[in-house]
């Protein structure tokens, strides 16, 4: 495994972490940093949000708590990255709920942007 292939899967690993974590705290600042232009999002409401929207709905109170991930699986193909996992999280009436999601990245310009972002959950708008 080379050096550059080492370097891109740490990189990736850590914006998986910061995608969820600016989620969980309605960081909308950070998202900024790593959603490319073309960002789409489809979410368990069955709606495809673009980047503007995506970053509106991030930006207001989340209704969820204690966001999680596991079984991360990172797969290259050159200049794109899929970004597979599990996640868990808790309704705000504390129900555990979890689903799979995939982020989908491209290097753009030698940085890696957030090109995508599925995922497959209950609908836990209902819920809050």
């Amino acid at each position: 495994m080379s050096s550059q292939h080492e370097q891109d899967l740490k990189t990736l690993m850590q914006l998986n972490l910061d995608y969820l974590s600016s989620d969980q705290n309605s960081n909308a600042a950070r998202y900024e940093e790593f959603l490319a232009p073309e960002f789409t999002a489809s979410l368990p409401d069955y709606n495809i949000y673009d980047r503007r929207a995506f970053l509106d709905m991030i930006g207001k109170k989340r209704p969820f708590t204690d966001l999680e991930c596991s079984d991360v699986q990172i797969t290259l193909l050159g200049d794109v990255a899929l970004v597979h996992a599990r996640m868990t999280l808790k309704t705000l009436k504390g129900a555990k709920k979890e689903g799979r999601y995939t982020d989908e990245y491209q290097r753009i310009n030698g940085k890696w942007m957030c090109i995508g972002a599925n995922v497959i959950s209950e609908n836990i708008s209902c819920e809050m």
